[in-house]
């Protein structure tokens, strides 16, 4: 979330090293004229329990391993609209365009319920379960959603998007908390 990445060949995780630039965990850049200014991040999380953030990085990589980026992406997206949270907004828009997700879906992604014909019946299936996992309305994930995903998505494949789900709801939660400031996302930045 703020600082640059590099990969580890052995075990293909992501580990975060160094903050990227100033602007992005400080949040302090000046408004262009006419806009508000930013506000600044609360915490730089990832400078302060470095463990904890190196934790997310390698937990992130293997919730999503065998899964297809652009669904994960949609995932992503669909958890932090839910979720309130503007900087991985940012971030993971910026993703799926860099991997070839149609500005279209993106948009509609809000209200795909009304506009399910832009997605395949395993991406339905994928973002009903993120609403359910994400919401908690009922206190439980409803089984008509569970066996719904179970249909589009075998165990293991299953068990990373539930896994990937999961992991995206947390950094929501520490972006959110900490006030991660969005907006200076390059796509890739942490792949």
């Amino acid at each position: 979330m703020t600082t640059d990445v590099t990969t580890d060949a052995t075990t293909d995780a992501t580990t975060r090293a160094q903050p990227a630039d100033a602007t992005e965990t400080t949040g302090t850049a000046a408004a262009p004229a006419g806009l508000a200014a930013e506000h600044p991040a609360r915490l730089a999380l990832a400078d302060h329990a470095p463990e904890v953030y190196r934790a997310m990085i390698r937990l992130d990589a293997a919730a999503h391993k065998g899964l297809d980026p652009v669904l994960v992406e949609l995932v992503k997206i669909r958890a932090s609209q839910l979720n309130h949270c503007a900087f991985c907004l940012d971030m993971h828009t910026k993703d799926a365009l860099a991997a070839g997700e149609s500005v279209e879906r993106i948009v509609q992604l809000s209200a795909w319920q009304e506009s399910r014909h832009f997605y395949t019946e395993k991406e339905l299936a994928a973002l009903e379960l993120t609403e359910a996992v994400t919401v908690l309305t009922d206190g439980f994930v409803p089984d008509e959603v569970y066996a719904r995903a179970a249909e589009h998505f075998d165990e293991v494949e299953l068990s990373h998007l539930i896994a990937s789900i999961v992991v995206i709801n947390s950094w929501n939660r520490i972006a959110v908390t900490c006030r991660s400031v969005p907006g200076h996302y390059t796509p890739g930045r942490y792949k």
